[in-house]
């Protein structure tokens, strides 16, 4: 089967330690560089469309309160 999703070659710089840790997360992942990296950025991009949709909700409703954020962590974490 053919892969029909295009790829863009990009060249990034990154801090030595930090490059370090990526290669040791990817290699314990079991996965290359470039899927561990693509994984990472897309849950980066996946929390700032969370965080617009809790920005425009609290836009229109107001803030969570403690309880609701109490709630919240709770289902988070599968305490319901």
């Amino acid at each position: 089967m053919i892969n029909p999703m295009s790829v863009k070659r990009m060249t990034v710089s990154i801090e030595s330690n930090l490059a370090d840790a990526v290669r040791i997360a990817a290699d314990t992942d079991d996965q290359n560089i470039s899927t561990w990296l693509a994984e990472a950025a897309r849950r980066q991009l996946n929390l700032r469309g969370l965080r617009d949709v809790v920005g425009a909700w609290e836009a229109e409703h107001g803030t969570f309160d403690d309880a609701e954020l109490s709630l919240a962590r709770r289902r988070i974490d599968g305490d319901s």
